[in-house]
């Protein structure tokens, strides 16, 4: 098995929002550790390390959580939940880390990337994307960076759907309907254009 990317936290003994603002001023960002257990914990992360840890595995990528509490350092398999940012200057300002079994499965959002350039966009088509993630359910060790669709061959109209694509050994993906991952629509009319133009 692959080395997995360490970060390092450490308990936070103190809470409010008082006390984060002072972390924040030290480029410190609060978060709370939560396991599979129903334990949670308050810690800190600085902040260069967790914006290049998220840069890295975004929300569905295994890593080595090293928290450090009480004079003593474990090192636990974890997922960076969620990253709240602040809204005006884009900074985190809060991390929720959860931790995982590897030996048990799990459900993550996992994201796609296209492959190819559709012959119906060639023709004057349009991509349209329906959702940014594809939810899987998969080992932790198994989850893939990302779900690779092939878009070459699709002509105007065509459509990718959730059954349509191929997932790697061990993942499968979640769903009730055969839903629709993307469409090549078709191109709008000089009427259509002016229609909207006048709307907007």
């Amino acid at each position: 098995m692959a080395e997995l990317l360490k970060l390092n936290v450490q308990e936070r003994t103190k809470t409010g929002k008082g006390h984060n603002r002072r972390l924040r001023q030290k480029e410190m960002v609060p978060g709370i550790y939560y396991d599979q257990k129903g334990t949670n914990i308050p810690v800190q992360v600085k902040l260069i390390p967790l914006q290049k840890a998220y840069a890295k595995l975004g929300n569905a990528q295994v890593f080595d959580l090293v928290l450090e509490r009480e004079g003593k350092t474990e090192t636990m398999p974890a997922l960076l939940w969620r990253v709240r940012n602040e809204p005006i200057t884009g900074m985190p300002e809060h991390v929720d880390f959860f931790g995982i079994d590897l030996t048990k499965d799990i459900k993550v959002a996992v994201h796609y990337e296209l492959k190819g350039s559709s012959k119906g966009v060639k023709l004057g088509g349009r991509l349209d994307l329906f959702r940014d993630t594809i939810e899987v359910i998969c080992k932790p060790m198994n989850i893939p960076e990302s779900i690779v669709i092939d878009i070459t061959e699709l002509d105007v109209l065509d459509s990718i759907h959730i059954a349509d694509i191929v997932f790697p050994e061990g993942v499968t993906p979640v769903y009730d309907e055969n839903y629709a991952v993307l469409t090549i629509a078709g191109k709008q009319t000089d009427e259509e254009e002016g229609e909207g133009e006048e709307d907007a």
